[in-house]
C-alpha cells in the first residue's frame, strides 16, 4: 500500500509541478520536437534545397533559448534539451552547405583556368 502511494505521490508531483504536463513548459517543448524530427529528416536532403537563412535562424534560435531556458525561472531542462538538439541540427545543416561549397571552389577555378587557355 505504502508503494501505490508514493507513486502516485510522484505523479502527483509531476503533474502539478511548475514544468509538468498542466503547463505551457511541458508542451512547448513536447511540439517542438517535430522541428528536430523534421531536421532528421532532412539529413538525407541534396545540400542544393537547404535554406542557409533557415538553418542559420534555426542555429541561432536554438542556441540563444538553450541558454535562456536554463536561465528563467522554472529552469526548463526539457526545453533546453530540445532546442540544443534544434542548434545542433542546423550547424551540421550547415556544414553540409559549407563543405559542398569548398568542394565546388576549386573545381570552378580549374574550369576558368581552362577557359582563359
Amino acid at each position: 500500500m505504502a508503494a501505490a502511494a508514493a507513486g502516485g505521490s510522484a505523479f502527483g508531483r509531476f503533474w502539478n509541478s511548475p514544468v509538468g504536463p498542466k503547463t505551457i513548459h511541458f508542451w512547448a517543448p513536447a511540439m517542438k520536437w517535430g522541428l528536430v524530427i523534421a531536421g532528421l529528416g532532412d539529413l538525407t536532403r541534396p545540400v542544393d534545397q537547404i535554406s542557409v537563412g533557415q538553418q542559420l535562424s534555426l542555429a541561432a534560435t536554438g542556441l540563444i533559448w538553450t541558454r535562456w531556458s536554463t536561465i528563467i525561472t522554472p529552469k526548463n531542462y526539457s526545453l533546453a534539451t530540445v532546442n540544443l538538439f534544434v542548434g545542433c541540427n542546423a550547424i551540421y545543416q550547415l556544414s553540409r552547405v559549407a563543405l559542398a561549397d569548398k568542394k565546388e571552389k576549386p573545381d570552378a577555378k580549374v574550369e576558368e583556368t581552362a577557359k582563359v587557355a
